[in-house]
């Protein structure tokens, strides 16, 4: 299954930041992105944008997972905080992505984000709205 999640990925903004999923179990979704200069911002840490960009692509992937390809329904971020707790200028960062709350039309996730010592770097909350696939 991870596989198939991980080939997803090709050619889009995950596979440039080095995304990769780890671990699924239907409500959590784990993640991973090696802290190198390509996530770097100029002062040398990971860039808080990279670190939006893993939380809310967990986030929104974990969402639309809970739908099977034949409904046709997709989810797609429509509000994400992040709160910047440590710096980082090398190594790995983990994510875990979990429901908040998972309804019909909206779901909410919470993304905590840890370093390779296990530290919480940052933690995000984000908003999916669940939307009708359009091929």
């Amino acid at each position: 299954m991870i596989d198939k999640l991980n080939a997803l990925n090709k050619d889009t903004l995950m596979e440039t930041l080095g995304i990769t999923y780890t671990h699924f179990d239907g409500d959590m979704l784990r993640g991973e992105m090696q802290v190198t200069p390509a996530v770097h911002q100029p002062f040398g840490l990971l860039h808080g944008g990279a670190t939006a960009v893993l939380a809310e692509t967990l986030g929104s992937f974990l969402s639309s997972m809970q739908y099977d390809p034949k409904d046709n329904k997709m989810a797609v971020g429509t509000n994400l905080n992040v709160y910047h707790l440590k710096s980082v200028r090398s190594g790995k960062v983990t994510a875990d992505a979990s429901f908040v709350r998972k309804g019909r039309s909206m779901h909410v996730l919470h993304i905590d984000v840890y370093n390779e010592e296990d530290d919480k770097i940052a933690y995000a909350v984000l908003t999916t709205q669940i939307v009708e696939r359009k091929e």
